[in-house]
């Protein structure tokens, strides 16, 4: 997965938008105005942060503890940081996406 796959996946779920808020370096999705996954544009490699649930996310942080890291300026009880080294597979990095979306999206 590249940057280019991220946002056309992340753009084809339903009432999903984009910013830069943060300034040109941190894409933004937001699903119903709130925030599911934030991927910085200036990392090599691909590096994004999503919402987890938290007893999953110290699950994965502890079953891949160099693709899968508490968020980056973010609650860490809740963040995760995945790391796109070729570690998870694309179908294992869209599951972190959908699962940030949907515990997202079900907010609202």
């Amino acid at each position: 997965m590249d940057i280019v796959s991220l946002r056309e996946y992340c753009l084809q779920l339903p009432e999903v938008e984009e910013s830069l808020p943060f300034g040109p370096d941190t894409l933004v999705f937001k699903v119903l105005g709130k925030v599911f996954l934030l991927a910085s544009l200036d990392a090599h490699p691909l590096q994004f942060n999503v919402k987890c649930n938290p007893d999953l996310a110290i699950e994965l942080r502890e079953n891949y503890p160099d693709t899968v890291l508490p968020g980056y300026h973010m609650n860490k009880k809740h963040w995760n940081t995945v790391i796109v080294d070729g570690v998870l597979s694309n179908r294992e990095l869209i599951t972190h996406i959908d699962n940030s979306y949907r515990l997202v999206r079900g907010k609202k």
